[in-house]
């Protein structure tokens, strides 16, 4: 008689997220043939300033910035993004939070007093079932021991999509959409965590959100994938 993970596996295959071709033994998510597809950022191995810096230049001050992957549509990259946020993948996201977590070892995220998820809207997160940038804060924090709050800071209007949005549109979009508690106030410094950024104006509107509040505040900035 087959063993009952081996009979789990023949009902419930584990596919690949981006090809859904079945994982091999070791595969973890993706196979082998899309995990080469990903590009990494190489971000911490270089001191020269990381195409996210570059993003909040003369808009917000941001002590550092990491992201694991870029983003290139109709690649790997935008399934594994589209399962985190929308196909019910929670274990996707601490996963990837847990190898954030191993690049970040040693740095100055480590020394950060908390990791802060963006938070999505209450009724989104409530139709979702979950918030995707806690989960990748959740694995990261596994690595780093940095807690995670994601209570500090609340979104208080639900906005539309940022797809087809310019830059402007964007930042009239979220501009204003973040509470901040009085507890950011414990803090010397903080993580954002979030999921992919393309022109960063959620992000900008954030952090002008929690300088507000505390204006010397350092901010640093995680994303699993940059545009």
């Amino acid at each position: 008689m087959l063993p009952t993970a081996d009979i789990l596996h023949l009902v419930f295959p584990n596919l690949c997220l981006a090809c859904e071709r079945e994982l091999s033994r070791g595969e973890e998510h993706l196979c082998s043939f899309c995990q080469l597809e990903l590009t990494p950022t190489r971000h911490r191995r270089s001191s020269d300033p990381t195409s996210v810096d570059q993003v909040f230049w003369g808009r917000v001050p941001v002590q550092a910035t990491y992201a694991h992957y870029f983003f290139e549509k109709k690649k790997a990259v935008q399934n594994l993004l589209f399962s985190l946020k929308y196909g019910n993948n929670q274990e996707l996201g601490s996963f990837y939070g847990r190898e954030i977590g191993k690049q970040l070892k040693n740095t100055t995220f480590a020394s950060a007093d908390a990791l802060i998820p963006v938070p999505l809207h209450p009724r989104k997160e409530f139709l979702r079932g979950y918030n995707q940038s806690f989960l990748l804060a959740k694995g990261i924090s596994e690595i780093l021991r940095v807690p995670v709050d994601a209570k500090t800071v609340a979104r208080t209007r639900h906005t539309a999509t940022q797809t087809r949005k310019s830059r402007f549109q964007r930042w009239d979009n979220v501009h204003d959409i973040f509470s901040v508690k009085d507890a950011i106030k414990n803090y010397q410094h903080v993580v954002l965590i979030d999921d992919v950024i393309t022109t960063g104006s959620t992000l900008e509107s954030l952090i002008v959100s929690l300088r507000k509040k505390k204006p010397e505040l350092s901010v640093s900035v995680v994303t699993l994938a940059t545009a």
